[in-house]
């Protein structure tokens, strides 16, 4: 069986503040909800979308915005992370542009992820 080629994969480090900036990016009737660290910048999770920043270059000034409206998610998985050298837990995304890779960083609330995502989808 062919493996499906993942489009795009990020790590998110840990929970953070929602950054102020973030206002300027949302839409009417649209809230933030949670936010992550990602290794160079951050992850905002609203009511509608998750919204990913991902700095670029070796100054970082360059920034690619990715939105994922929840409308697009077909379906998910969630895998926690093992007890010895699984560091990982990991989260993939069927959308309808296509698969999409999240690795969190052990310690992280993979269950609380798991709702965000839930919550707005179902």
């Amino acid at each position: 069986m062919n493996e499906l080629q993942t489009i795009q994969a990020w790590t998110f480090v840990s929970e953070c503040d929602i950054p102020k900036d973030v206002d300027s990016m949302l839409v009417r009737g649209e809230e933030a909800v949670a936010a992550y660290k990602t290794i160079r910048d951050s992850a905002v999770f609203t009511n509608k979308r998750i919204i990913i920043r991902d700095a670029q270059g070796l100054t970082g000034k360059k920034v690619e915005i990715y939105s994922i409206p929840y409308s697009s998610i077909n379906m998910w998985s969630t895998e926690n992370a093992g007890k010895m050298l699984d560091f990982n837990a990991e989260v993939e995304l069927w959308t309808r542009a296509g698969h999409l890779k999240i690795n969190l960083k052990k310690g992280m609330d993979i269950r609380k992820f798991d709702h965000l995502i839930a919550s707005a989808v179902l």
